[in-house]
């Protein structure tokens, strides 16, 4: 019988080995249930291809074709991958909707012995659960996770390196930054090309069903959309009403800082020429031609200063005066070094002791 994934919850706790995703590199590419290795049976354009003789030809002669493609890909993907596992492997196997892909991949592997198993509905009963928990309306007040707990704080005052040590301290961490792979600004791409907006989604299911509902959940402040991508709106509208945690610093330390952590920006000149032209809409021409002259010059702590007062503390200010919940409490960085951010994570522990509002449904 195929394995019934009612709950996300249930991947958790999955009984299996490992998750095969056997859809083409295009589709998995796109989004995939996280954790799942990719064994395609059939490459991008073979799946065209099968697809248009359905379409134009027959049923029977898409199944005949693609029956000879899939068993060809598979064996191969066995002797490539699968080779080393025990004789107790247990794997789940799924393609788009639980058909002919996962079934005719999966039927080998049991034929050699293996105890494999496919996924009821496929890929599509995956993302119908995620859709589910992030965007299907829900009663007033009813809880999507525990209590929320937001770090506010101006550019530059390491509000993602506080996130990380506050994991390190075993708290409850929403990193969206690094779900999204970018930082949040126009600098900050952190990989060549973000997710898709589904794999954002996807991740961020996971992350949440996993989060235990009594203990506070802390994540960075941001707008709701990181770089190409858009917070769910049920995420994003409960970030805006929870309750914050002021992050501050001098503008001297957090240029300081910056320069540091945006160097992959400064050490690409023609990037950074890239991005600080697109402040143009925003600034007068005479401050736009400054920042190129600093940044031709290599002073990139001066740089960051700049832009960071001119250009982001101003967005910040104007964020701040539409939000409505109460600050628990201001922490201040002094030098950005390791004993200064542990510091910092172990007061924002203690700040959330004064009262958190659970993370609810708009």
């Amino acid at each position: 019988m195929p394995y019934t994934l009612s709950a996300l919850n249930d991947l958790l706790r999955s009984p299996f080995d490992e998750i095969i995703d056997v859809r083409s590199p295009g589709e998995f590419a796109e989004d995939h249930v996280p954790g799942a290795i990719n064994l395609p049976v059939l490459d991008d354009e073979e799946r065209a291809r099968v697809g248009t003789i359905y379409k134009q030809e027959s049923a029977f002669l898409a199944r005949k074709v693609g029956g000879a493609l899939v068993a060809r890909r598979a064996g191969a993907n066995i002797e490539a991958h699968l080779l080393d596992r025990p004789g107790s492997y247990r794997p789940l196997v799924y393609c788009w909707r639980g058909g002919m892909r996962s079934g005719a991949f999966a039927t080998i592997l049991k034929q050699i012995g293996w105890r494999a198993e496919t996924l009821e509905g496929g890929y599509k009963s995956f993302r119908r659960l995620v859709v589910d928990l992030l965007h299907r309306p829900r009663e007033a007040g009813e809880s999507l996770t525990g209590p929320i707990v937001v770090l506010d704080g101006n550019t530059g005052t390491a509000k993602t390196e506080i996130l990380q040590k506050l994991a390190g301290h075993g708290a409850q961490v929403l990193d969206l930054e690094s779900l999204a792979g970018h930082r949040g600004s126009l600098f900050g791409a952190l990989a060549a090309q973000q997710p898709s907006q589904k794999a954002l989604e996807s991740a961020l299911a996971l992350k949440i069903v996993a989060f235990d509902p009594s203990r506070p959940v802390f994540v960075e402040a941001e707008s709701s959309r990181i770089g190409q991508l858009t917070l769910p709106r049920t995420i994003w509208e409960n970030m805006r009403r929870a309750p914050r945690i002021r992050i501050e610093a001098t503008l001297t330390a957090r240029g300081a800082y910056l320069a540091r952590a945006y160097v992959d920006v400064a050490a690409d000149p023609e990037r950074l020429i890239r991005t600080i032209d697109q402040l143009r809409p925003y600034h007068a021409a005479d401050r736009i031609a400054e920042w190129h002259g600093l940044a031709a010059a290599g002073r990139t702590e001066e740089l960051a200063r700049e832009i960071a007062a001119h250009h982001y503390d101003p967005k910040y200010a104007r964020q701040r005066a539409r939000d409505t919940e109460p600050e628990l409490g201001t922490i201040r960085l002094t030098d950005f070094s390791v004993p200064d951010l542990e510091r910092a994570a172990a007061e924002i522990i203690k700040l959330t002791e004064r009262g958190t509002a659970p993370l609810r449904s708009p």
